[in-house]
């Protein structure tokens, strides 16, 4: 199997869609050897800052010398960024070997897994070919019935921030939600949170951590002292210890935080480790500047808690008129994105990214015109940035929005 092989089959199966459960996953899993088995992990599930916070982990074991895997999602320009070992996408040949013999276990099952399941079980055998030590397992949707929660009682469990997101799945309180992500936690383990948490799930982490017998470890967000920062980093003291990193955000500074205190309960890691693994950590579009005239940022972002998170960083940072380009999948809350970003922007340019699922441009601009009185509808994404640079002239600056579709296609 080539690896273009590998991927045509991994896509062909988006058509079975999102089937929460860990019948399929397990059956797979153990055709394949089970190799989930021979690898430890630190699982990480929340609603926003799964990927930053997975990704800051990582590279501080990296950095202690540590072989380690990262399995995260979505990928913005390429499919391998999802299985990473120590900062590199899995090689190609890999990759497909992996596939292949997940595709002939598929064949001897009742029921066809999901693209997530066969992606989670091929990159369980990526890490246990390349011999990792430790895998950051970033959970797909929820939590409890997720494909990565097949795994035994991790080294360590990750609750990021939660808030309302997938309601048509998880539920439609924060709580429900909560309770989904807090499917992670096993018995006898060790949890991590911040104390910037919702106070709703909170509550319900405190509840599960107490039900599994885990310690819990809050990482204190109102102790932090940010002493520098800009749009291009943050610079920030916490318990004593001063700490870089080049992204922006106090969102941000509470992922580092989670991941400071999820590796100090890893041996052989020292503060020189933690400090390197932060300042090395970039976002491929989280809030990222990818270009100086104009100003361009760009966020992949689509649910209520990123757009208060790129409302605080745009007031915070640019001093200039702002013009939006924005595109969103259906199925997310459009119209509260909007309205928390738009009425910062003097003029927006909507477009309808690559996806089956995508709202169309001419729809979310008739939502738009509630909050911005200058809209634009564009046809690529390609024609949307244009524009919006053209109205942002070289004074001016571009936000990037609403999608990782949008912003790998732009990318």
């Amino acid at each position: 199997m080539t690896y273009k092989d590998a991927e045509n089959y991994v896509h062909s199966l988006l058509a079975f869609g999102i089937k929460p459960g860990l019948e399929r996953i397990s059956k797979l899993l153990s055709l394949c050897g089970n190799p989930q088995g021979d690898l430890r992990f630190i699982h990480i599930a929340g609603t926003n800052g799964k990927g930053t916070t997975s990704t800051f982990i990582s590279n501080i074991l990296s950095e202690a010398g540590y072989k380690t895997g990262l399995f995260t999602s979505p990928y913005v320009k390429d499919f391998l960024e999802r299985i990473q070992i120590d900062g590199k996408s899995v090689s190609k040949r890999t990759f497909a070997s992996a596939v292949e013999r997940v595709k002939n276990a598929v064949k001897k099952m009742d029921e066809q897994p999901t693209e997530f399941e066969v992606i989670t079980a091929a990159a369980m055998l990526c890490y246990k070919k390349e011999n990792c030590d430790i895998v950051v397992l970033e959970v797909g949707l929820g939590g409890r019935f997720d494909a990565t929660n097949i795994i035994d009682a991790p080294l360590c469990s990750v609750i990021t921030s939660v808030s309302l997101d997938h309601t048509q799945v998880l539920g439609d309180t924060v709580s429900q939600i909560a309770a989904e992500k807090c499917g992670i936690i096993k018995e006898n383990g060790i949890t991590v949170t911040s104390s910037n948490q919702n106070k709703e799930a909170l509550k319900q982490i405190k509840k599960s951590v107490k039900e599994k017998n885990n310690s819990l470890v809050i990482s204190d967000f109102e102790s932090v002292k940010i002493t520098k920062e800009s749009i291009y980093f943050t610079e920030f003291s916490y318990k004593n210890k001063k700490y870089k990193i080049r992204l922006i955000g106090a969102h941000q500074v509470e992922n580092a935080l989670n991941a400071i205190e999820a590796v100090r309960h890893i041996k052989g890691v020292t503060d020189k480790n933690i400090k390197d693994g932060l300042l090395k950590t970039e976002m491929t579009a989280r809030m990222q500047i990818i270009n100086e005239k104009p100003l361009t940022l760009i966020d992949g972002g689509h649910n209520e808690g990123c757009a208060l998170a790129l409302e605080k960083v745009l007031k915070s940072f640019i001093k200039t008129d702002i013009h939006a380009c924005i595109g969103m999948m259906a199925d997310k809350d459009c119209e509260k994105y909007l309205s928390i970003i738009l009425p910062l922007c003097k003029s927006v340019t909507t477009v309808t990214p690559n996806n089956p699922r995508a709202i169309s441009a001419k729809e979310l601009a008739k939502t738009a015109k509630k909050y911005c009185k200058n809209v634009f509808v564009a046809s690529t994404p390609k024609e949307a940035r244009k524009q919006a640079e053209k109205n942002a002239g070289e004074n001016g600056a571009v936000v990037i929005c609403g999608s990782f579709y949008l912003a790998g296609e732009i990318l």
